[in-house]
């Protein structure tokens, strides 16, 4: 039998035991050390963040501090643990019998805490400094388990301290949180992991690429252990030294510089140059749903790096590869990059769920090839205003004062809240009938009380022959309902606390509110239809339809409704009089 020991996978073999060996958590080791000198060390820790970030690691350090003996044994709570006393040893394997682990994704009930904590939770220390309670993914403990743990949690016995670890902080009830000193492990920097995984490389002599690493430290996501899982696989799938290509094709990765001339080829709306590249990619092992990821993270970084070109300086991406995405940022408008990147999030959840992610991919690459050289509407505006198009349609001209102030770009109905008021007044009055003057402010007050199906048969309905305060006389229209009549002047009765006289006449009646309104919206749209702006669309795009018209005064109230109202200086107590 070999006497070798057994292999450690990276992320075992390279795991932090003192806080010294924590990378990119420098504000959580400064807090710590403080905390273990000043000797105010919390009775209940939270460790958040994600996968990979060291929380259980931390949670562990922690433990071996508290409990550390020191060589000689004479040693008290420290933040730079021995490694070589008996309680540390036998925290670090996992096996001290006062340092309780426990699963919350597994042992989520009230009986498990009841079981593994509050019963034990009294009784002093076997052998440790301090009997401490490690509860892993703590956000997956039921409600009744958490409530179990309040009371203890708010006042724990002397000898007892509670480490929590969880990736869904959200999910932890606040009455835990507020009992607890909050650490957020942050993902670890580019620049810090490339480092990290070059230390480890040359430790296990390892010959790795250093673009190889770099799309290790891009896989991972700040994650160490992904990272280190990443390089443990890369280096055995080198079997020697291991480049980038040998990497992306373990991650099924697609060359970033194949990915550009893609995206490229894509915002040029070169259709058949695009999908012989995605083919190419496809051929050589790339995953279809990888390369359109690829796409949606070029369009984020170039959207990025436009905002802020300092965005640029990647270490995880080369210096070619850099200067390529500054000279595309400052080629592609915004609107067509936040255009790019919407349809590529339809697309991912396209090829996600398609049953040949091939050809979902391909379809994906026509539809944004097709639209990527569309103009944005104002420069489609300014072309046509610029002159008259192919089609020989008249020349857009500035429209005259008269009609600029009901241009024919907009217009809509309602009455707003002013109008609702008067109606409530008017109703409240002793008078209140003889203050309905007109059929409009009947219409008004049926808005006002919000009954929508009467108002709409009334609009629809009523063809009106005679009105005055108190009597109503229409001619129904073939939609209005039999029951209308009866229905209006039961309603007017109750909202005005006066009798209304309504009745039916088979003949003279007025066009119904909504035949005017109609009428109204088409000669507006006979309007629009003679402006030259208009005629101009018209010859460009045929088929053109006018879905909405307002007016110019209806747009600006909507501006004015929309804007934030200012907010008034804050008083300060300190400032002179």
């Amino acid at each position: 039998m070999s006497d070798q020991p057994a292999y450690q996978v990276l992320a075992r073999k390279y795991r932090p035991q003192t806080f010294a060996d924590l990378i990119g958590q420098d504000a959580m080791v400064r807090t710590l050390e403080n905390a273990f000198k000043a000797d105010r060390i919390a009775q209940a820790f939270m460790m958040t963040g994600i996968r990979g970030t060291g929380k259980t690691t931390t949670a562990r350090i922690i433990a071996k501090g508290m409990n550390c003996e020191g060589p000689d044994g004479q040693g008290g709570p420290t933040t730079t643990p021995c490694g070589q006393c008996a309680p540390c040893i036998a925290i670090a394997k996992g096996q001290h019998v006062d340092v309780m682990e426990m699963d919350g994704a597994s042992q989520t009930g009230i009986n498990d805490i009841r079981d593994n904590v509050l019963n034990s939770v009294q009784y002093a220390p076997a052998s440790a400094r301090y009997k401490i309670y490690i509860i892993d993914e703590v956000h997956m403990l039921s409600t009744a388990a958490f409530n179990a743990l309040l009371k203890t949690l708010e006042e724990p016995p002397a000898h007892v301290k509670f480490i929590f670890a969880t990736t869904e902080i959200r999910k932890v009830p606040v009455t835990v949180l507020s009992r607890c000193q909050r650490f957020d492990l942050r993902r670890i920097e580019p620049e810090v992991m490339l480092e990290h995984l070059r230390g480890i490389a040359g430790q296990e002599r390892a010959e790795i690429a250093e673009d190889a690493l770099a799309l290790i430290v891009r896989a991972a996501e700040g994650s160490v252990r992904d990272a280190l899982s990443l390089m443990d696989q890369a280096i055995s799938h080198g079997a020697g030294e291991t480049t980038a290509d040998q990497v992306r094709a373990m991650l099924g990765l697609a060359d970033r510089g194949r990915v550009l001339d893609l995206f490229d080829m894509v915002m040029k709306g070169d259709a058949g140059g695009a999908l012989a590249e995605l083919s190419g990619q496809y051929a050589d092992g790339a995953d279809p749903l990888a390369v359109l990821r690829d796409l949606a993270e070029i369009t984020h970084w170039l959207s990025v790096i436009k905002i802020t070109p300092d965005a640029a300086d990647d270490p995880t991406i080369g210096p070619d590869e850099r200067d390529r995405g500054r000279r595309m940022a400052e080629a592609l408008s915004m609107r067509v990059l936040t255009r790019t990147w919407q349809m590529l999030l339809k697309a991912l959840e396209e090829v996600a769920a398609a049953p040949n992610a091939m050809m979902a991919a391909e379809m994906a690459v026509i539809r944004l090839t097709h639209v990527a050289d569309l103009p944005p509407p104002e420069d489609l505006l300014r072309k046509l205003a610029d002159g008259p198009p192919a089609g020989g349609a008249l020349a857009p001209r500035a429209p005259s004062p008269a009609s600029s102030g009901n241009a024919p770009v907009a217009q809509g109905g309602g009455s707003g809240g002013a109008s609702g008021g008067a109606v409530t007044a008017l109703a409240e009055a002793p008078d209140a009938l003889a203050r309905f003057a007109t059929f409009e402010q009947v219409v008004a007050l049926i808005r006002f009380n919000r009954d929508a199906k009467l108002l709409i048969d009334v609009e629809t309905g009523v063809k009106l022959v005679s009105y005055r305060p108190g009597r109503i006389e229409f001619e129904p229209s073939h939609e209005a309902p039999r029951d209308l009549a009866a229905r209006l002047s039961a309603r007017l009765q109750t909202w005005t606390g006066v009798r209304w006289a309504v009745s039916v006449v088979s003949e003279g009646g007025a066009a119904t509110i909504a035949d005017e309104r109609d009428a109204e919206r088409r000669a507006l749209e006979a309007q629009a239809e003679g402006h030259p702006l208009m005629q101009a669309v018209r010859a460009t795009f045929p088929d053109a339809k006018i879905l909405e018209i307002r007016s110019l005064a209806q747009i600006a109230a909507a501006a004015a409704a929309e804007a934030l109202p200012e907010v008034e200086d804050e008083w300060d107590p300190f400032a002179d009089d």
